[in-house]
């Protein structure tokens, strides 16, 4: 107990963007919190080093320059929903986590959302600010109702959702493109699902709700302008940068569009010259989509458990770069992860020290082999284990991007069926040769019962082995005068067999041993048992 609270104390927490004081408090009942706000890059990179985890908001850009100085960093913290201000493939190659609160702030821009869409209809802040200074001008704030209006909706996720309800409440007609939401889903919603440019085509008001990322860079430009009806309207509560900003003036200028709601800017603050100010048709707002009380409040607390629990080494539900499995299911998952790590470990032995493998297969039968059963996790486990042999610095989180950066393709194979077992997982690997051949490796382990893990398969043997401790595993043809003479040497040299387990393809043909020992052997020691005769090759495993 008192080492876990020394842990504690010497945890040092970094927040460079104002969050509220509940997630913090909760972060101080844990470790050290270190309060920055306005912190420059130069400054953050200098200073990085000393902490565990770093807390922000979309302030605070956190480079690949920060991550690589961040030479402790287990963990960043974004306190809302997007990341595009974090590098995090940068911070994935290192093996840090980044974790977000994206439910947090849900009701906050849905709400913001429709704010912006009524104000635009009804041109309330220009009317507004007419009358406070002086004008009683009521002809020339003339809007148009929602009421029967054709609301599109790109991007139908937590937000989007949330405003489609609130728009079928004020009678609008709401239609939607998202490649990712189900038909059922968008019924649900009473949310017609349509093609992009259909629904560019047909709706009265668009509002964008996605993420910025390459693929949705600059998803509203002139060409997507041009398939809009006349006088459509604009908004835009998501992230700056998914639409031109220079084709969204031209297309207000033309008449195109008739109006424009803007929370977010490609650059943030807009320069005051920018076109988009100065046009009376765009109503603007400093990015306050997320800016409630309750939204922050929430989005602060969902960090800060996040964080915490990020450092403690458990399951983490908002992870940007690493697989979440339910707590429920983490039990039934457990075992299989130390199999899987077994078995990765196991087969990194057992390649040649030259290998250059291509390709990584985990295939899944039985029970684990269901459809429904996400195995990422385990894969990941496996793969971890794997990678960890070779290099240093694998964990969870970066073991795929440590798989491709060695040119390793990792898949997964699932089946329903197996025979034998309840549930049965096999590592096959595959090596690059120089001459377009190339050697593959297989290894299979199973359970018995909750957790006793054995492995069944080597290649094209059947066995029954315990991997733990020292293994050596001998390949070798099936004849006469083997098995003994290996057996003799190690007990001459003092070295007890916990087990053995032999499989053979054939009689007389290629078979393989597996002893479990109680102690290391040595290179001498492998080097004398290669001199029996038959013995094809020998290898110590430590498991």
């Amino acid at each position: 107990m008192e080492e876990k609270e020394n842990k504690r104390a010497e945890t040092k927490i970094l927040i460079t963007d104002h969050i509220s004081e509940e997630g913090i408090r909760k972060l101080r009942e844990f470790g050290d919190v270190e309060i920055q706000v306005g912190v420059s890059e130069e400054e953050l990179k200098a200073r990085i080093a000393g902490y565990d985890a770093l807390i922000v908001r979309s302030g605070t850009k956190v480079t690949r320059e920060v991550i690589e100085a961040g030479t402790r960093l287990k963990v960043i913290g974004r306190a809302g929903v997007g990341v595009d201000n974090i590098d995090v493939d940068s911070a994935t190659e290192r093996g840090i986590m980044v974790v977000n609160a994206p439910g947090a702030n849900t009701i906050s821009a849905a709400e913001h959302t429709i704010g912006m869409l009524l104000s635009l209809s009804r041109k309330i802040p220009a009317a507004n600010q007419s009358l406070k200074s002086g004008e009683w001008s009521r002809k020339k704030y003339m809007g148009v109702e929602v009421n029967g209006k054709v609301l599109g909706i790109i991007g139908l996720g937590r937000v989007g959702g949330e405003v489609a309800k609130r728009a079928k409440g004020l009678g609008m007609r709401v239609v939607a493109y998202d490649p990712f939401i189900s038909q059922d889903k968008a019924g649900e919603l009473g949310v017609s699902l349509m093609g992009f440019s259909e629904v560019l085509s047909i709706s009265d008001f668009i509002t964008i709700h996605t993420p910025l990322m390459k693929d949705t860079y600059h998803l509203i430009g002139k060409d997507e302008f041009e398939k809009m009806k006349e006088g459509v309207r604009i908004i835009n509560c998501a992230r700056g940068g998914i639409i031109d900003e220079n084709a969204l003036v031209e297309a207000i200028k033309s008449g195109k569009v008739a109006g424009a709601a803007l929370d977010v800017f490609e650059q943030e603050p807009p320069p005051m010259d920018s076109d988009l100010l100065k046009l009376d048709s765009v109503i603007v707002t400093p990015h306050l989509g997320a800016s409630t009380e309750e939204a922050q409040r929430a989005a602060a607390i969902v960090i800060a458990d996040e964080v915490i629990r990020a450092l403690e080494n458990k399951p983490v539900r908002n992870a940007v770069n690493m697989i979440y499995v339910e707590e429920e299911l983490m039990g039934v998952i457990k075992p299989y992860l130390v199999l899987a790590e077994k078995l990765g470990r196991l087969s990194a032995q057992l390649m040649p020290k030259t290998s250059r493998i291509e390709a990584f297969n985990a295939s899944y039968e039985g029970e684990i082999g269901v459809a429904s059963m996400d195995t990422r996790l385990i894969t990941g486990a496996m793969l971890k284990s794997f990678l960890s042999w070779f290099t240093d610095g694998v964990n969870y989180v970066n073991a795929w991007a440590i798989a491709r950066k060695f040119g390793i393709k990792v898949t997964e194979s699932k089946s329903e069926e197996v025979e034998n077992f309840s549930s049965l997982i096999t590592l096959t690997l595959r090596t690059r040769g120089d001459a377009g051949g190339g050697l593959s490796k297989t290894v299979s382990g199973t359970l018995f019962g909750k957790g006793d893990i054995r492995i069944v398969g080597l290649d094209n043997y059947r066995i029954d082995a315990s991997p733990s401790g020292f293994m050596l595993i001998c390949s070798f043809i099936d004849k006469p005068r083997v098995i003994g003479p290996v057996c003799t040497i190690l007990g001459d040299h003092n070295i007890n067999i916990a087990g053995m387990q032999v499989g053979r393809e054939k009689v007389g043909g290629k078979a393989v041993m597996v002893l479990n020992v109680d102690s290391s052997v040595g290179i001498e020691l492998i080097e004398e048992i290669k001199k029996v005769p038959n013995i094809i090759d020998v290898k110590l495993v430590r498991l």
